[in-house]
């Protein structure tokens, strides 16, 4: 199994930071990788949501369920896709005084994945390897992008 642990501290709040993650079909807008991005369903706790995986001429798409706590969290379960398993979260941490405008916080993103099968294996992972390695810093880029540096 492949785990990739992340963490870095911003000047972005919490829920500026959970928005952007929660945001899953403007994916394809900052993720190079991502081809497409769709919300199938809505849940009292979340979304289902799946993901077209475009890169170095692998195509593959993924469906995951995620759990969302709105500011807090977002964790995710895999439903169908090329994995054997899939799961993973992200962690918004509030550093500094509540309420403050420009609350910095501290991101966590946890990701464990095994693929379905050798052969998919061998022809997948170097990619989602590269694409789960790049994830946090593709969504600081984002924030950056859409609040403005800080």
């Amino acid at each position: 199994m492949k785990h990739v642990r992340k963490s870095v501290l911003l000047m972005y709040s919490p829920v500026e930071m959970y928005d952007l993650v929660a945001a899953i079909e403007a994916y394809p807008q900052f993720l190079p990788w991502c081809n497409s991005a769709q919300v199938l369903a809505q849940h009292d706790d979340g979304v289902t949501a799946r993901l077209g995986l475009a890169y170095m001429g692998v195509r593959h798409a993924f469906t995951t369920r995620n759990v969302q706590v709105p500011g807090e969290r977002v964790a995710m379960e895999l439903v169908d896709g090329p994995f054997s398993r899939l799961d993973g979260a992200w962690l918004f941490r509030p550093l500094g005084p509540a309420g403050r405008a420009g609350q910095a916080c501290k991101i966590e993103f946890d990701l464990r994945y095994t693929f379905a099968s050798k052969a998919l294996e061998k022809l997948v992972s170097p990619v989602f390897d590269k694409v789960a390695n790049t994830f946090v810093e593709r969504f600081v880029s984002r924030a950056e992008e859409v609040y403005g540096q800080r």
